[in-house]
C-alpha cells in the first residue's frame, strides 16, 4: 500500500536534488546529466518541484563559473525537449501565478541563460506588469543595479519604470552598454537619457546633488571620474549619432564642445600658425554660430592672441554690449576708422596663380600638372567624361576625399570633394553641387569606381573615406559598397616602418622633433620620405562646403591625390629598397600571425582581461601596481635604464596633465586634443611608432589596433604626477636634471634659439612691448655673467639633449621662424629683462622661456625618479 502511495506521487525533489549533489560535488558532471534526466521523468509534477529544486541548490553565481542549480535549471531545458507536453499550460490555472512568483524570486544575480530559460519556462511576460514591476524595485533596494536593468530588458518593462532611476546608478558604476541596451529602441527612453546627460553638463551641474538623490550608492572616485564634463561630452555625442538625435536637443553638450573647438582654432591659428586667415574666419563663425557667450569669449581669446584691433571689428561684426567687452576693446572701436570696423575677407576666391612661390615650390611636393588638367565635375555631362577615362581596364587611380572640419559639433561628416587622378588629369567631384551628388549616375559611378578589380584604387587611410562616404549616401548602408582592387599606402607605410628601413629625407628640415625624428606625419611624411619632400597641408581644415573653392584649397586637394600615383611609381619600381614585397597589393592591413602565437596571445590577452577591467571600473591600479603590473603588462625585469628622449608616446586627450609632466621630463611626447576622437591615437601611434597612454573604455579598442605591448592603461582619478612617475618606472626610464625642459612644453619641439637679454630688449621696443624710455642698465648684470653666475647660452642646463638653432634664422622684419611662428614676445614680462642675461625660443612655436623657480619645483616633485649625479647636484647649487 505504501509502495503505491510512493509511486503515485512520485519521486520527493528534496530527494531528487541530494542525489545530484553527489556528482556535483565529485565533479562528475557526466553523471549529473544521466541522474538528471532520469530523475525528472519521476517526478509527478515537474514544474514545481523544479522549482522547490532551484530554491534548495547552495552556491552562487560567480563570474563564468555556474552553479550546481544552474545545471540542474539546463538539464531540465534538455529534458522538456523530450517531454513537450510539460507546460505551464499542463498545470491547473489557479497554480500558475504561485509558480510565477516563485520562478520570479529566483530571478536575481544569476547567468543570462538561468534568467531565459525561467522566463521562458514559466512564461513570466504574461505575468502581471504591476507584480514585475514591484520586483524591479525590490531588486534597486537591494542594490542589485545591473541586475534589475537586465531583468527589466528581458521582460520588456521599460516603459513601467522610471528611467532615472534604473539608468543613472548603472552610468554611475561605469556600465553604459547596459544603460544604452536599456533605451535603445524607445525613442522617449533616447531622448530622457540625452537630455539628462545633457543637464549634467550645465556648468552648474554639481555631483553632490546625484549622491544626495541616491545615498545607497558606494561610490569610488573612479565612479566620479565617469562624469566629468569633458567625458560627458563625448558621450553625449556619441549617444546624439547612435539614437539619430537632434543635436540641438543637447545645448550644455554642444556648448562645451564649441567651446573646446574655438580654443583649438586660436592655438591652431596663432600658436601654431597652422591655419589660414580665411579658414580660420571661416571655423570660427561656424563654431561659435549665435551665441552670445561664445562670441564674447571669442572676443575675450583674440584680446590676448592677436590684439586689440581684431578682437574690436569681431564684437561690432556680433554687435556685442559694451558691459559685455573686454576692457579696451570699447575705446578702440572707437578709435577705429570706417574702413576698418569691418572684417574684409578676400573675395575673389579665384586670385592667386596657379603655381606658387619659389619658397613654397622649394619646400613642398608639386602638383605635376598645369591648370588646365584639372576638371570640376559637377554635370551629368562631366560624369560621363570622368567616367570614361576613370573606369579604363588597367588605370590607376589616385583617390582622395575632402569634408568639412566640424570640429566635434557635429557626429557625422559628409564629402565635399571627391579628387581621382590619373597620369595627366584630375577629376574633382562636386558633392556640393545641387542636385549632382544624389543623381543617381553618380551614385553608379561611385560603386563601379569601387566595385571594379581591374581598376587598381590608391589612397591613404581609406577607412575614414569609405565611413563618410556612407554618410554621405544613404545608398550605401542599404546596399553596402563592394570594394575591389584597393591599395591602401597607408598599410605600405606601416610596412615599411616595421621594417625599420632608414629612409632619406631629402627636403629641407626646418623645424624637427628629435635628430632621427620629423615634424611630418601621416601621408605628408611618407610623401616626405620617398619622394623628398613634403606636403603642404595648411588648406587640409578647409571650408570645403564653400563655393568656389580658392586656387590654393584645388591645389592642396590635387596634390593629394596626384602623389598617391606618385609614391606608388617609386614604390612599385625598387620595392626591395623600401623593404616591401614586389607585388605591393599583397600587403595587408595586418601581417598574419603563426597560429601558435596568436593562440599565446589570445590566452594572455583572457588571463588579463578581467584583471584590467577591474582596474579600469573600479580604480584598482594601486593594488595591480604593487603586483608589478600597469593593467596587465608587465614591465621588463632586468632592461636597461632608457633615456627620456627614447621613449615616445602618444597621451590620450583625457591624460593631457600627464603628457605634460612627461614632456617636462624631456619624453616624446603627442597630446591629442580636446576634439580629437581616440582612434587618432592608435593611427599616431602605427605611423610614429608610439605607444599609446589611455584610461577607461578606451583602452580596449586602443589596445587591439597596435602591437603588444604597445598600449597602457592608467587611473583616471589619480593625479598626473602619480601616473608620470608610474609610467616612467614601468619604462625604466631615468630622466636626469639635465633632461628637465629640453622639449618645449607647447608644442613637443627640442629646438631652441639662445636670445641675450639685449635682443630681447631690442625686440621688445621694436613691436610696442617697452617704451623706449625704459631702457635697461646691463652693466651690473655683464658683470654677473662675467662671475659665472649665470648660464651662456651656449650652456644650458639642457644643452646636451635637443638642438640649437641661430639666431639668424628669424626673419628680421616680422620676428618669425621659417615655420611662421613668430617670437611671442607678449609673454615676456619687461620687469624679467634686469634679471634674466638669456632666454630660450621654441623655434617651432615661438614660446619664451627663462630659467627661473619652476626648475626647482621639478626637481623637487619628481625626485623619487630622477637620476641625480653629484654633477647635477653641483650644477643645481649653482643656479640657484
Amino acid at each position: 500500500m505504501n509502495q503505491t502511495t510512493t509511486q503515485a506521487a512520485g519521486l520527493d525533489p528534496g530527494v531528487l536534488r541530494d542525489q545530484l549533489v553527489e556528482p556535483w560535488d565529485a565533479k562528475d558532471l557526466r553523471m549529473l546529466r544521466l541522474a538528471a534526466l532520469q530523475g525528472f521523468s519521476k517526478l509527478s509534477e515537474p514544474l514545481e518541484a523544479l522549482l522547490t529544486i532551484l530554491e534548495g541548490c547552495p552556491g552562487k553565481q560567480k563570474g563564468r563559473s555556474h552553479t550546481l542549480g544552474h545545471h540542474i535549471l539546463m538539464e531540465f531545458q534538455t529534458w522538456l525537449k523530450e517531454h513537450p507536453q510539460v507546460t505551464l499550460d499542463s498545470v491547473p490555472e489557479q497554480q500558475h501565478e504561485s509558480l510565477q512568483r516563485r520562478a520570479l524570486s529566483l530571478l536575481a544575480d544569476n547567468h543570462p541563460s538561468f534568467v531565459d530559460s525561467l522566463i521562458n519556462i514559466y512564461k513570466l511576460h504574461a505575468l502581471d506588469p504591476a507584480e514585475l514591476r514591484l520586483h524591479i524595485i525590490r531588486l534597486q533596494s537591494l542594490n542589485c543595479f545591473k541586475e534589475a536593468a537586465a531583468l527589466t530588458i528581458k521582460l520588456k518593462l521599460q516603459k513601467e519604470l522610471n528611467m532615472e532611476e534604473m539608468c543613472v546608478p548603472l552610468i554611475l558604476q561605469n556600465k553604459l552598454a547596459l544603460v544604452e541596451s536599456f533605451v535603445t529602441g524607445h525613442d522617449h527612453l533616447e531622448h530622457d537619457l540625452v537630455t539628462l546627460l545633457d543637464s549634467w553638463c550645465h556648468p552648474n551641474f554639481r555631483v553632490e546633488d546625484i549622491i544626495q538623490k541616491f545615498p545607497r550608492l558606494n561610490l569610488s572616485r573612479q565612479s566620479m571620474g565617469h562624469i566629468q564634463p569633458k567625458l560627458l561630452t563625448k558621450l553625449v555625442f556619441r549617444l546624439v549619432e547612435k539614437f539619430n538625435i537632434d543635436p540641438g536637443l543637447c545645448p550644455f553638450a554642444l556648448q562645451k564642445r564649441r567651446l573646446s573647438s574655438l580654443r583649438f582654432l586660436m592655438h591652431k591659428t596663432f600658436v601654431e600658425r597652422g591655419m589660414t586667415e580665411e579658414n580660420w574666419s571661416d571655423h570660427v563663425q561656424y563654431v561659435v554660430a549665435d551665441d552670445l557667450e561664445l562670441q564674447i569669449l571669442l572676443v575675450e581669446m583674440l584680446v590676448k592672441y592677436s590684439g586689440f584691433l581684431k578682437a574690436s571689428q569681431w564684437a561690432l561684426r556680433y554687435n556685442i554690449p559694451r558691459y559685455r567687452l573686454p576692457l579696451g576693446v570699447w575705446e578702440t572701436q572707437q578709435s577705429l576708422p570706417p574702413e576698418l570696423q569691418q572684417i574684409h575677407q578676400n573675395d575673389s576666391a579665384q586670385a592667386g596663380e596657379w603655381i606658387p612661390s619659389q619658397y613654397h615650390c622649394a619646400r613642398f611636393y608639386q602638383v605635376p600638372l598645369t591648370r588646365d588638367k584639372v576638371h570640376f565635375v559637377d554635370t551629368q555631362e562631366a560624369l560621363q567624361r570622368c567616367r570614361n577615362i576613370v573606369l579604363k581596364e588597367g588605370v590607376v587611380v589616385g583617390v582622395d576625399m575632402e569634408w568639412q572640419p566640424t570640429f566635434g559639433c557635429m557626429s557625422t561628416q559628409k564629402v565635399a570633394l571627391i579628387q581621382l587622378a590619373v597620369r595627366d588629369q584630375v577629376f574633382l567631384l562636386d558633392g556640393c553641387a545641387p542636385g549632382f551628388c544624389q543623381y543617381p549616375e553618380t551614385i553608379s559611378f561611385i560603386r563601379s569606381l569601387f566595385s571594379q578589380k581591374n581598376v587598381l584604387k590608391l589612397g591613404y587611410g581609406m577607412s575614414g573615406d569609405v565611413k563618410c562616404l556612407v554618410a554621405t549616401w544613404e545608398q550605401f548602408l542599404e546596399e553596402p559598397l563592394k570594394i575591389e582592387g584597393m591599395l591602401d599606402l597607408l598599410n605600405v607605410h606601416k610596412k615599411i616602418q616595421r621594417g625599420n628601413v632608414k629612409l632619406a629625407q631629402n627636403g629641407p628640415r626646418e623645424v624637427l622633433v628629435g635628430e632621427e625624428d620629423t615634424a611630418e606625419k601621416g601621408l605628408s611624411l611618407l610623401v616626405q620620405q620617398v619622394l623628398g619632400k613634403p606636403l603642404d597641408k595648411t588648406e587640409q581644415m578647409s571650408n570645403w562646403e564653400k563655393r568656389p573653392l580658392r586656387i590654393s584649397q584645388i591645389r592642396y586637394a590635387v596634390a593629394d591625390a596626384c602623389c598617391l600615383l606618385d609614391l606608388y611609381s617609386v614604390l612599385s619600381s625598387n620595392p626591395a629598397s623600401f623593404g616591401l614585397p614586389a607585388d605591393l597589393r599583397s600587403i595587408s592591413s595586418s601581417p598574419p600571425e603563426k597560429n601558435t602565437e596568436k593562440k599565446k596571445k589570445e590566452k594572455q590577452a583572457k588571463q588579463t582581461e578581467e584583471e584590467c577591467q577591474g582596474a579600469q571600473r573600479v580604480g584598482l591600479l594601486r593594488s595591480e601596481a604593487e603586483k608589478g603590473l600597469l593593467c596587465g603588462e608587465k614591465p621588463q625585469e632586468g632592461a636597461p635604464p632608457l633615456p627620456p628622449q627614447q621613449l615616445r608616446v602618444v597621451c590620450d586627450n583625457m591624460l593631457q596633465g600627464l603628457g605634460r609632466y612627461l614632456r617636462c621630463l624631456g619624453v616624446d611626447v603627442v597630446i591629442l586634443e580636446s576634439t580629437d576622437d581616440h582612434r587618432v591615437a592608435a593611427k599616431l601611434a602605427q605611423a610614429e611608432d608610439r605607444v599609446i597612454l589611455t584610461c577607461g573604455q578606451p583602452f580596449q579598442s586602443l589596445r587591439s589596433q597596435v602591437g603588444e605591448g604597445r598600449c597602457l592603461s592608467l587611473d583616471c582619478s589619480e593625479k598626473a604626477k602619480d601616473q608620470t612617475v608610474k609610467v616612467l618606472q614601468h619604462f625604466n626610464v631615468q630622466p636626469t636634471p639635465r633632461d628637465i625642459f629640453s622639449r618645449c612644453q607647447a608644442c613637443n619641439s627640442d629646438e631652441y634659439v639662445a636670445v641675450p637679454r639685449e635682443d630681447m630688449n631690442r625686440m621688445l621696443k621694436e613691436k610696442g612691448f617697452l617704451q623706449d624710455q625704459s631702457d635697461v642698465d646691463f652693466t651690473q648684470q655683464h658683470e654677473e655673467e662675467k662671475l659665472g653666475n649665470v648660464m651662456t647660452p651656449q650652456n644650458p642646463r639642457y644643452a646636451p639633449q635637443c638642438k640649437w638653432a641661430s639666431l639668424s634664422r628669424l626673419d628680421p622684419d616680422t620676428l618669425a621662424f621659417p615655420g611662421g611662428a613668430p617670437i611671442q614676445l607678449h609673454t615676456v614680462p619687461p620687469g624679467l629683462l634686469p634679471r634674466i642675461p638669456h632666454f630660450y625660443v621654441c623655434t617651432r612655436c615661438g614660446k619664451v622661456f627663462w630659467d627661473g623657480s619652476h626648475f626647482n619645483r621639478v626637481l623637487s616633485m619628481f625626485q623619487e625618479v630622477l637620476h641625480i649625479t653629484d654633477r647635477d647636484t653641483e650644477s643645481a647649487t649653482v643656479a640657484q
